[in-house]
Order: C-alpha cells, then structure tokens, then sequence
C-alpha cells in the first residue's frame, strides 16, 4: 500500500482560510501563491491566494494525502477545474462573516458541481467566533431546501483539530467502512 496518493481540495469564497486549514493541518510547510491583494479584496486582507495552496499528509503505510487550495476569486476561476481534476473530494470552506454566506454556498456548490458529483463535500463553516448568525442548523435547512445533503460543521481554520474533523468526515463519506 506504500506510495498511494490521494488529492483533496479546498475550496470557498476570499478570506474562508483555506490557506491556513491547509497549513493547520498539513505535514510540510504550505507552499502558497499569495500576492498583494489589489481590488476589493484589499479591503479584507492584505494578501490573497492567486493560483493555489499545497499541503501534504503523511499516512500510515507510505500513503499521502495531497491538499490543495483552490483561489476564492471568481477571476481565478480556470485554476478551479484544473485543481479539482482527480480530487478524491471537496473540503468547502464557508466565511460566515461574509455579507451572505447561502448566496457564497449556492455560488460555490454550483461551480464545483463537478468536483463534487461522484465524490463527496464537506462544508466548513468559519469566522463563527466574528459572526455566529447563521447558524450551522440555518445552513442544514438551506442545504435541505435546496436538495444538497451533505456534512456542515462549524471549523477554526487555525485549528488542527477542527480540519481534521472536516477531513475524516469526507473520507467516511468516500468510504463507508470508515464510519464504524
């Protein structure tokens, strides 16, 4: 079983902290393309991803479980397919401090449609130390309404922990005799 490789991804609006998911939790340290933020984007952070994340987990046997991070700006969106291509799954990353954080999970679901059919989500919900409104029980009843099922959890992005969890959750959903 030594050298398997799988991929996830990371993906969610500007600020979400998938950079900093991927560095709590990832075995190297991140290599990141940050630049200087120069749009409105300045506004929330002084630097900001423009091609990808990259973070790597070391498993038991050999195995590594590669994690990229996705750009959160639209205009980055090329790098979005060419990052999902071979995802075991996504790890979405919800700002819920943002002005409408449904509108960024409808946005987001619907551009990673792809990514996500055949595999599986896991949406984390971030900044709910900033902004506790919605609730993780608000986001469960839009995804119900909209006819998405899948795992929502509140997530520090800082938290090793919390990532972790994000993480064995989707792969439970991957592989159902890791849900015992």
């Amino acid at each position: 079983m030594a050298d398997v490789e799988h991929k996830i991804m990371f993906a969610g609006p500007v600020g979400a902290g998938k950079t900093t998911a991927i560095g709590a939790i990832s075995d190297i340290p991140v290599v990141a393309t940050e630049a200087r933020a120069s749009d409105a984007v300045a506004m929330r952070k002084s630097r900001t991803t423009v091609a990808m994340d990259y973070g790597l987990i070391m498993l038991d046997g050999g195995r590594k479980l590669h994690l990229y991070g996705t750009p959160g700006q639209e205009r980055f969106r090329f790098m979005w397919d060419i990052l999902a291509t071979g995802s075991l799954g996504v790890v979405l990353l919800m700002d819920n401090a943002r002005p409408d954080p449904f509108a960024d999970l409808g946005f987001y679901l619907d551009a990673f449609n792809n990514a996500i059919t055949g595999t599986a989500v896991a949406v984390g919900v971030t900044r709910t130390d900033i902004q506790p409104k919605p609730s993780i029980t608000a986001y469960q009843m839009w995804a119900s309404a909209h006819g998405f099922r899948m795992p929502i959890l509140t997530a520090d992005a800082r938290s090793r922990e919390d990532i972790a969890t994000l993480l064995k959750v989707l792969l439970a959903m991957l592989d159902p005799s890791l849900r015992r």
